[in-house]
């Protein structure tokens, strides 16, 4: 079988394992991997999350393509009920209503995004169905929703009581400025380079805590949460959005990379194009995590704080960034 052939055919050979319309992951035959595989895979995440990294990187290990791999592993924190910034258990909007965002880029550049979409968990396979199903790049809202219960997904309540309670206390202060995290978890961003050498990747989250109704941020939009050149390397971001989205942070970090930069200072400049056009120290949070082909590796934030987990030779390890302040 020829790689080009079998690449292509065995682009949803990996279904995300907690996704709801197929639980079943299917491989390669480990001769066809030995025989295609040119690099040793690894995995980036952005904050701490080893078992999604994990989850992720085994994939990998097993033939798995960037993109499937990196939908799965996310997977893990779409479900996990204690994670308030990514999929089910999520942050309310200010009405009490929980949506989420997610986009997906693969090594060919074919993307897919879905935006304020509610009680859908996995929205990064759902943005990968976007991306392999339909002839759009993005779906927003009830279309997305409906679409997703056509292709399976299980409709769920995503707001849990623990979320439900800090909604409450914080209406409780009738101060209607959204809450932003500086050192906390946020979006979930993951990077994956394949055992074929290929970079694709993932952004998902439920968006600001307590946002106004149909606010979007950057996560799912192709560029400023996620920007992948197969040919130069990927990059996603972290933070508060709309900062992000005035600079396309992701396409600028890795256009940087193109013209010769190390994904370090392409991050760090990304930062530094944020920080410029504010009066005075910010009061909001930005990172960014990249890699180039080279397998070098980048990150950078306004406030400290921001960290990053990386898989490779089959361990996780979880790494502090440098930032501006």
């Amino acid at each position: 079988m020829k790689r080009r052939d079998f690449l292509d055919q065995s682009s949803m050979g990996f279904a995300g394992l907690l996704v709801a319309p197929n639980l079943t992951a299917v491989f390669p035959k480990k001769e066809i991997i030995k025989s295609l595989a040119t690099s040793t895979p690894y995995v980036l995440s952005t904050w701490n999350v080893p078992q999604a990294t994990l989850l992720a990187g085994e994939a990998l290990e097993k033939g798995s393509q960037g993109l499937d791999a990196a939908v799965h592993g996310v997977a893990f924190e779409e479900a996990n009920l204690l994670n308030t910034t990514v999929g089910k258990g999520g942050a309310p909007d200010r009405d009490g209503n929980v949506s989420l965002d997610a986009c997906v880029m693969n090594h060919k550049g074919d993307c897919g995004a879905v935006l304020a979409v509610e009680n859908i968990t996995h929205v990064a396979a759902l943005a990968k169905d976007v991306m392999e199903k339909t002839p759009h790049v993005i779906i927003a809202g009830a279309g997305a929703r409906k679409f997703a219960l056509e292709q399976g997904y299980k409709a769920e309540n995503l707001l849990t009581e623990s979320s439900k309670a800090a909604w409450k206390k914080w209406l409780e202060k009738g101060n209607y400025k959204p809450e932003i995290n500086v050192e906390n978890h946020d979006t979930i961003g993951m990077l994956c380079s394949d055992v074929y050498g290929n970079l694709s990747g993932v952004c998902t989250t439920s968006g600001l805590a307590y946002k106004m109704m149909g606010r979007v941020g950057d996560s799912p939009i192709i560029g400023s949460g996620l920007y992948i050149d197969n040919e130069v390397g990927g990059a996603v971001a972290t933070g508060l959005g709309e900062e992000v989205i005035k600079t396309v942070g992701s396409f600028l970090i890795v256009e940087l990379m193109r013209q010769g930069k190390t994904p370090q200072d392409a991050c760090e400049e990304a930062i530094e194009r944020i920080i410029e056009k504010q009066k005075g120290k910010p009061d909001f949070q930005v990172a960014y995590l990249a890699t180039n082909k080279k397998g070098e590796i980048g990150a950078y934030s306004v406030h400290r704080g921001f960290s990053y987990t990386k898989y490779f030779n089959k361990k996780t390890t979880n790494t502090q960034s440098n930032s501006v302040y």
